[in-house]
């Protein structure tokens, strides 16, 4: 069977990337699951989902030792995107946790660059950092994660603040306030939103609706789940699994063509937000 082409997403930059890619959420944590975690990332490069997510928050550095492992010999096909803690988000430490990143990874640059939450340090003073190291060529571009509308706005406020490339949040079936906001602020302008835990950690696939909607399609609960984000523009969905074989599961989601009548069906079983909600975060 031939594969159908994974969509892409494009970022501010021109930067083009697979809107199915994977995470590594809990990877590098422990030494006896690190071959399985590596094969896999590797597999999901091999089927074209070549954007990895990762973060220094991940197995305290662990999970991007894992994927440099995973991508070495292969730089230049996959897009890596990683994260600074907030604590460590000033001018001088988002430079020195980026080479430390830099070092883990074993590369001399990180596509994409996000401030992981909030923090105390002014946003200005991270965003003056981002682009330093964008200029020095050590990422592609930076971003921003779990922010919601409010600090959108005061993002593009501060100088070069118009320069994000992206907003990762939570976003999922069973978390949908994004859509009442958020996430047509950012279609508007560009800014593509990456959905992190699309599967709610394995939480919404017990859902009996989500479970019939799968069946009558041949397909698992996780391919519609996932389907039901790569349904929405300008969304990047992350999925995280250390199993190769769920890897080549989460990619034949984007061969699902689902009706109209059970996206309604759907709808109904994860109601769609009626009004604004606070952004969720895991």
């Amino acid at each position: 069977m031939q594969d159908d082409p994974i969509p892409s997403i494009t970022f501010p930059n021109g930067a083009e990337v697979p809107a199915l890619g994977q995470g590594s959420w809990a990877m590098g944590e422990d030494a006896g699951h690190a071959s399985a975690e590596i094969q896999s990332l590797r597999a999901g490069i091999d089927l074209g989902m070549t954007l990895i997510d990762t973060a220094e928050m991940y197995g305290d550095g662990g999970a991007e030792e894992i994927v440099g492992e995973a991508i070495k010999g292969r730089r230049d096909e996959v897009f890596i995107a990683s994260k600074v803690y907030p604590w460590n988000a000033s001018l001088k430490g988002t430079v020195e946790a980026c080479e430390r990143s830099l070092e883990r990874l074993r590369t001399d640059r990180i596509d994409l660059y996000l401030l992981h939450w909030r923090g105390n340090y002014p946003l200005a003073e991270t965003v003056a950092a981002f682009e330093m190291l964008k200029a020095s060529g050590k990422i592609g571009s930076w971003g921003v994660s779990n922010f919601d509308t409010d600090d959108m706005e005061e993002l593009l406020g501060v100088p070069d603040g118009s320069n994000v490339a992206a907003n990762q949040v939570l976003y999922n079936l069973s978390r949908r306030g994004i859509e009442f906001d958020l996430l047509p602020w950012c279609q508007s302008r560009d800014i593509p939103v990456m959905a992190y835990s699309p599967i709610e950690q394995g939480h919404i696939l017990h859902n009996a609706e989500l479970i019939r909607i799968a069946k009558a399609y041949q397909a698992t609960p996780a391919q519609l789940a996932l389907a039901f984000l790569l349904a929405r523009d300008g969304v990047i969905v992350i999925p995280k699994t250390s199993n190769a074989e769920r890897v080549r599961e989460n990619r034949d989601c984007i061969s699902l063509d689902i009706t109209d009548e059970d996206w309604e069906a759907l709808d109904i079983a994860f109601p769609p937000p009626a009004g604004k909600r606070p952004l969720e975060m895991l």
